[in-house]
C-alpha cells in the first residue's frame, strides 16, 4: 500500500525519526498543531471555492440576462419587419 508515493517501511522510518527528534512528550503537541494547520487550510480552500462558485453563478446569470435581452430584441425586430411587410402589401404609407 502506498501513501503519498511511499511504502509502509518508509513511513515507519519517517515516524521513528520524528519520534527521535521531537520526543514522546512533544508528539501530542505536534499532532495537535498539525491538525489545526490542516483544518485551517481546509477552511481556506472551502472559502475560496465558495467565492469562485459565487463568481461563476454571477457570470452565468449575467450571460442568461444578455441572451434573453438579445432574444427579445430579435423578436421585436421580427415583429417590426412583419408590420413593415404588411404595410407595404396593403399600400399604406409608413410614418
Amino acid at each position: 500500500m502506498k501513501i503519498f508515493g511511499m511504502g509502509g517501511l518508509e513511513l515507519v522510518i519517517i515516524l521513528v525519526i520524528v519520534l527521535i527528534i521531537f520526543g514522546p512528550k512533544n508528539l501530542p503537541k505536534l499532532g495537535k498543531a498539525l491538525g489545526k494547520g490542516v483544518a485551517g487550510l481546509r477552511k481556506g480552500v472551502e472559502s475560496g471555492k465558495e467565492k469562485i462558485d459565487e463568481k461563476f453563478e454571477e457570470a452565468e446569470a449575467e450571460r442568461v440576462e444578455e441572451a434573453a435581452a438579445e432574444v427579445a430584441e430579435q423578436q421585436e425586430g421580427a415583429a417590426d419587419a412583419g408590420d413593415d411587410a404588411a404595410a407595404a402589401a396593403s399600400g399604406k404609407p409608413q410614418a
